[in-house]
């Protein structure tokens, strides 16, 4: 079975990344969707089974980000790879416009709110790093948050934000949570071709708002922001990876590889029954055999 080299898609700490340099049509010897079957369907299986082992030992929590622009296959990435784990293990948040009241607290505060539970899986379908692309981009909505005065006009705004989200997310790890991280890179000329699909297609139509055809006319710029976030915010405790999205399926596959991975190189295990525990389970095995047979239900 055809394996998938990590480290190619990992953003290594400490690097530049200039995304017009990775092509997001790369498929990593894949050839086509039907190579990545078995990988994936063994990867959705062995997820399952980490799933149960994560919960059980209750040590860690696991925290999955997605980013990427519109049409870039967040939500089919979801779908996709998490078929097979427990819903009632994992819970999935979207983040778009800050509420009035999110727009009151820090732009941290709304994510650190839903974080992930120890034994529990959380999934972020984008995340805080809209502060530091798309706040970016729109001076508008940095104005909305209501910071102290002068500070949208600080120069080192950006800088401090790397920093402040590189601390957070150390802390986060610090206390047990697993922070993976993906950019799924399209190209422009494939996001064209998702969005007139979604014109044409009756069941995807509502999916497409004219603000998604908006913020194509921004698409330098939002290169520009997200390769110097991805630059900045991959760290060893909550490294990056830039999934080319430009095929679904390997996208799929790609990040579905990944997460196995991580989540077996935290080498859980179940928790040890102690003696006490043991001896409790005989006496209950002994009245279970011991028990009166269940009696018929008369006619």
């Amino acid at each position: 079975m055809r394996s998938i080299d990590h480290a190619e898609l990992l953003v290594k700490p400490g690097s530049i990344v200039n995304l017009a340099d990775l092509n997001p049509g790369a498929t990593h010897g894949f050839k086509h969707k039907d190579d990545t079957c078995e990988k994936l369907g063994a990867d959705i299986k062995r997820l399952s089974e980490l799933q149960e082992l994560f919960y059980a030992s209750g040590q860690r929590a696991l925290l999955i980000i997605l980013q990427g622009t519109d049409s870039a296959g967040k939500d089919g990435a979801i779908k996709h790879v998490m078929t097979g784990v427990n819903p009632q293990g994992v819970e999935v948040h979207g983040f778009k416009v800050p509420s009035t009241t999110e727009l009151s607290h820090d732009y941290l505060w709304r994510t650190t709110n839903v974080l992930p539970e120890r034994g529990r899986i959380g999934i972020f379908n984008r995340s805080y790093y809209a502060e530091v692309v798309v706040v970016r981009i729109h001076h508008s909505v940095l104005e909305n948050e209501r910071l102290p005065k002068g500070s949208d006009a600080n120069p080192a705004l950006w800088k401090e934000r790397y920093e402040d989200i590189n601390a957070f997310e150390r802390h986060m790890s610090r206390n047990g949570t697993l922070i993976l991280k993906f950019f799924l890179h399209l190209s422009k000329d494939e996001q064209r071709k998702r969005l007139l699909e979604r014109v044409e297609t009756p069941d995807k139509q509502w999916k497409l708002s004219s603000g998604d055809i908006h913020e194509r006319t921004f698409w330098d710029s939002y290169q520009r922001a997200y390769a110097e976030s991805l630059s900045n915010t991959s760290t060893p405790w909550a490294p990056w990876y830039i999934i080319p999205a430009d095929h679904k399926w390997f996208a799929r596959v790609a990040i579905a590889s990944v997460i196995v991975a991580e989540l077996e190189a935290l080498k859980l295990s179940y928790p040890v029954v102690s003696d006490e525990r043991r001896a409790k389970l005989t006496g209950i095995r002994k009245e279970l055999e011991e028990a009166d047979p269940v009696q018929a239900i008369p006619a």
